[in-house]
């Protein structure tokens, strides 16, 4: 796994924890998302600073053409809405996004705007998920989103289990990773929560 340099320091003022969604990206059978999505959890479980949500595509796999009553969305959408931060659990399909993923932002927008977005990305080649990452950036960046500079990534992902299947085999590292990328995403959302609460977001 790797994270980019940088640090985020903690805003005085406002200490309630951050609401963060966790959205689990893929669909597909037999897939590992759960794995890295458990992990993950398990790493921000550990902090008293947000409280996190996990929404699992493979269990919101809304249709393309998404009527308005349709019963997954409106179950989604207050889940949605009250999140101040998303964190995106995504692996790389043909150099891109997982087609439910992407679906399932579609069916949405003001519930994603002007909130940050952090991205955990894997796959099985050298790219460990940057590009499927860079393409959330810019879907996300439409609704006026933030997305986080550092990221956490599992290059050829097969090799972060251990001989036992446990992952990630360095959970050190990995962590360390989760916590620079979580830093920065909870510093914006205090960010924006304050400064929607003084001018509410397109007034």
């Amino acid at each position: 796994m790797t994270a980019s340099a940088g640090s985020a320091a903690r805003p005085a003022g406002d200490t309630r924890p951050v609401r963060v969604a966790l959205l689990v990206g893929s669909a597909r059978d037999g897939r590992l998302a759960p794995d890295v999505a458990g992990w993950f959890a398990g790493v921000a479980g550990r902090r008293d600073d947000l409280v996190l949500d996990t929404v699992d595509v493979a269990g919101h796999l809304l249709p393309a053409s998404l009527d308005a009553d349709d019963p997954l969305a409106a179950a989604l959408r207050p889940r949605l809405t009250r999140a101040e931060a998303y964190v995106v659990v995504v692996p790389e399909y043909n150099r891109s996004v997982p087609g439910p993923l992407k679906t399932l932002i579609d069916s949405f927008q003001r519930e994603w705007e002007a909130k940050p977005v952090g991205f955990v990305g894997y796959g099985l080649g050298t790219a460990g998920g940057v590009r499927a990452i860079e393409h959330l950036r810019q879907i996300f960046a439409e609704f006026h989103c933030v997305g986080m500079k550092d990221i956490v990534t599992f290059p050829r992902i097969l090799d972060h289990y251990d001989d036992e299947g446990r992952f990630p085999a360095d959970p050190e590292g990995a962590a360390a990773a989760a916590k620079l990328m979580l830093d920065q995403l909870l510093w914006w959302a205090r960010a924006l929560r304050a400064a929607k609460a003084a001018v509410p977001y397109g007034a």
